[in-house]
């Protein structure tokens, strides 16, 4: 049986809004899986949300870089926000974009890169032993059309080009450049914001979708309905978290009236042509990486033989 912290009680009711109690139980039920956790609650109807927190823990810059039919977005960590502030700091990572979209996205061939005379990762070496503070190129992609534009968006900005997310979305149009660029820029604002996890359902990877219809039909089957109609009532469930984790049918934040791709469609006379979402990257700073918090207070107890 696996102990149950009260850090772990914390990050389930953060991730999922239920009681202190409720979220102890859960855990409890499953042995401190915190998926299985988060699903229990749902099917309980005690979860007030699916989604995580969303709140990250690493530190560094998201660099985005655009121009004409090409983007590319990187991810460069540091063990402080001080970091981030540091000019150098944000030098090297707009640096290490530059030459992401010269080299593409493959990280070790961005590392192996020269400029000027030393390599990216030797600069980054440098950059270490300057500011005196561990560094990491993390992450790296790129998106590229035949023909439109590339737009980015980086929120949080704290110089052009580089803060705490950054977006790229690439538009497939024979339309005008300028008119696609400010699409572009205002659908990476919406997926800055709404977080879409595929353009449409047939992006979705399976296990998600099918974990998503367990999650349904076993919340229903327990409140005792046929399975008849459990069927109808989980594929309408589908449609609603389709609406909510798809691009295309999610609704647009700047007219929430219609959705993504409705404005699409209302954006191709002024564009000129046709406009088609050829794809789409979202990096959030340091979201997946775990890192340990500790309690000042009980270090100090600690320390001093208290309890």
């Amino acid at each position: 049986m696996a102990t149950i912290t009260a850090a772990m009680v914390k990050d389930l009711r953060e991730s999922t809004g239920a009681g202190m109690m409720d979220c102890k139980a859960a855990l409890t039920e499953n042995d401190g899986n915190m998926e299985a956790a988060q699903d229990w609650l749902r099917k309980k109807g005690l979860s007030k949300a699916a989604k995580k927190s969303g709140r990250v823990a690493a530190e560094g810059l998201i660099g985005a870089l655009t121009k004409a039919n090409k983007g590319v977005v990187v991810e460069v960590n540091s063990e402080t926000d001080f970091v981030a502030r540091n000019g150098q700091f944000q030098g090297l990572v707009k640096m290490v974009a530059q030459v992401a979209f010269d080299v593409g996205a493959d990280v070790e061939k961005i590392k192996a890169a020269k400029v000027g005379d030393v390599t990216v990762e030797a600069a980054i070496s440098d950059a270490i032993a300057t500011i005196g503070e561990n560094m990491t190129l993390r992450r790296a992609a790129s998106l590229e059309v035949s023909q439109g534009v590339v737009s980015s968006y980086v929120h949080g900005a704290v110089v052009d080009g580089a803060g705490k997310m950054g977006v790229i979305v690439a538009l497939e149009s024979p339309g005008k450049t300028d008119e696609l660029a400010a699409l572009g820029r205002q659908i990476a604002m919406h997926v800055a914001a709404a977080n879409p996890l595929a353009l449409d359902p047939s992006g979705l990877d399976p296990a998600v979708v099918k974990r998503e219809k367990d999650v349904l039909a076993d919340k229903y089957r327990q409140q005792g309905k046929p399975e008849n109609v459990i069927e109808k009532i989980v594929e309408s469930g589908l449609k609603t978290y389709y609406k909510e984790v798809c691009l295309l049918e999610q609704a647009f934040i700047h007219d929430t009236g219609k959705s993504v791709a409705q404005a699409l469609k209302e954006a191709e006379g002024k564009v000129g042509g046709t406009v088609k979402i050829a794809g789409f990257v979202r990096y959030a700073l340091g979201e997946g990486i775990e890192k340990q918090e500790s309690d000042f207070a009980a270090e100090v107890a600690a320390a001093s033989g208290k309890k």
